[in-house]
């Protein structure tokens, strides 16, 4: 992992920062705020993680504003159950980084709030030691409800600060056991906090979560039953390589082995993510997750922890796994985008209807039934793809 202070730097990137500037009039204070953040400014980039987290108006063109500035840093999530110390780590790998002269943005995923939306616990004092530090660049965000805990905000707000120019993103999840598979679709590495002596947190690790780790580390190390946990996780990795040979390991793996055969890799059931599933799992089936043990209070195996973090990045590298990631992310990334912007859609024709409840009213009164309704709703999304498809290619419906 290198340094992207210089390569972020110079006539091409501010080439880049040009061809932006070719967008209309209205685009202006979108694209002088992008111009600014480019630029390395410590306010627009705050800025931009608002008014995405908040969806305000013009936030996609900001996004994609982005996009081409992004793809150099090393996403790295951290996920487990609550109380296993995630937020000491991080605050620990990001003042670590720090002294390895790399620059480190940290997005922690929260509860979302019943009332507000936004995130419960906020900006967390637990990241107290690296406060001051400009290069740490620290944002709590609200998971909004999301099934797998990291909303469609938090990857666009991982674009923001790689185009920053942060070398490292850090995403700390709310920790809600098997449902943070979300994080396997925007991170390149997965870390899995256990507790020692949790018997829940071995449960969840049995219950699937075990699947999606790239690095186990039991933190709190200094804990009654460390040492049995670590034994425990040992037995389970070795049982699963031992019993699916061919059967990838890692995140990514874990992803690609569901693709291949007919399984869901998606957190809302909804099918796999194509494009793929070879690649990785081939390369995957090479990478062995490795147990590291830490006391994050006081610092010790952090140093440890970074070596295999490194030894997983450098893998990925070197066997061409970050390209197949990379595809797969962007392939989720697009489904979820068509299936909220079609909801819109779809929400807008209900009202349009009279609403939910009046059309319920008319199944309930036998007027019309669940199957017809939906035909009807979606016919006019239908008709719209059609007749775009028959202005593409004629011949195919003359």
């Amino acid at each position: 992992m290198t340094d992207r202070s210089d390569a972020d730097s110079g006539p091409d990137r501010d080439a880049e920062v040009a061809s932006d500037s070719d967008r209309s009039d209205e685009d202006s204070p979108s694209r002088e705020l992008v111009e600014s953040l480019l630029a390395g400014d410590q306010r627009a980039l705050a800025r931009v993680i608002t008014r995405i987290e908040n969806r305000t108006a013009g936030y996609r063109s900001i996004v994609s504003m982005l996009h081409r500035h992004a793809g150099d840093a090393a996403v790295i999530g951290i996920t487990g159950s609550p109380g296993a110390g995630k937020s000491t780590l991080v605050d620990r790998l990001a003042r670590a980084y720090r002294d390895r002269g790399l620059t480190v943005g940290v997005i922690a995923v929260d509860p979302s709030s019943p009332y507000s939306g936004g995130a419960v616990l906020g900006d967390r004092i637990r990241m107290a030691s690296n406060v001051g530090d400009m290069d740490v660049f620290f944002r709590s965000m609200s998971a909004r409800g999301q099934l797998g805990g990291l909303s469609a905000a938090t990857t666009d707000a991982i674009t923001a600060l790689d185009a920053f120019g942060k070398d490292v993103v850090l995403i700390e999840t709310v920790g809600a056991g098997q449902n943070e598979v979300d994080v396997v679709r925007t991170a390149d590495t997965v870390a899995v906090l256990v507790q020692p002596g949790s018997g829940d947190d071995v449960q969840l690790l049995k219950a699937g979560i075990l699947e999606i780790g790239d690095v186990f580390v039991v933190n709190k190390a200094d804990m009654d039953g460390a040492t049995r946990t670590v034994a425990e996780l040992e037995e389970m990795l070795h049982r699963r390589e031992g019993t699916g040979a061919g059967v990838p390991t890692g995140h990514h793996g874990a992803v690609a082995s569901a693709a291949e055969h007919g399984g869901s890799a998606d957190s809302n059931g909804e099918g796999p993510d194509t494009g793929a599933a070879d690649e990785s799992g081939d390369r995957s089936a090479e990478w062995s997750p490795e147990i590291v043990e830490t006391i994050a209070t006081d610092g010790t195996g952090i140093d440890d922890l970074l070596e295999v973090l490194s030894a997983h990045r450098e893998h990925l590298e070197t066997s061409g796994g970050l390209s197949a990631a990379a595809r797969r992310r962007y392939a989720a990334e697009i489904r979820t985008l068509l299936r909220n912007d079609l909801g819109e859609l779809v929400e807008t024709e209900i009202e349009r209807r009279g609403g939910i409840d009046e059309l319920a009213r008319r199944v309930r009164d036998r007027e019309t039934d669940p199957y017809t309704l939906t035909e009807e709703i979606l016919a006019p999304i239908r008709d719209a793809v059609r007749d775009s498809d028959s202005d593409r290619d004629p011949d195919r419906h003359a």
